[in-house]
C-alpha cells in the first residue's frame, strides 16, 4: 500500500505542480483542466485513463463540455501519496 505524504511533503509536491491545490475538506489535491471544446477535454480524459490503468490508479473526475474536474486521494491510504502526485505531473503533460 502506497504511504500518504505529511502535509510538508504534500505542500513541496505541490509547489511544484501548475494548477493543482489542496481541496478543502477532505485530504485530497485538485485541478480544472479547460480545453478549447469537447473533443479536446475527452481526448485528454482518454489519455489519462490509459495512464491511470497502468498506474492501476484511478482519478475522480467529471466532464463539462470544455472542462473537466479532478480530484487525486489514494483512498486505501486516506490522503494524498506519491501516486498521486505521480498521475498529477502525467495529466499535466498530457494536458499540454
Amino acid at each position: 500500500m502506497a504511504e500518504r505524504l505529511s502535509a510538508e511533503a504534500r505542500n513541496q509536491a505541490l509547489s511544484g505542480l501548475s494548477g493543482w491545490t489542496e481541496t478543502p475538506g477532505r485530504e485530497a489535491i485538485g485541478k480544472t483542466f479547460t480545453f478549447r471544446d469537447f473533443n479536446e477535454a475527452f481526448g485528454f480524459m482518454t489519455r489519462a485513463a490509459l495512464v491511470a490503468e497502468k498506474m492501476d490508479h484511478h482519478p475522480e473526475w467529471k466532464n463539462v463540455y470544455k472542462t473537466v474536474d479532478v480530484v487525486l486521494s489514494t483512498h486505501d491510504a486516506g490522503g494524498v501519496t506519491a501516486l498521486d502526485i505521480e498521475l498529477a505531473k502525467a495529466m499535466n503533460a498530457i494536458a499540454r
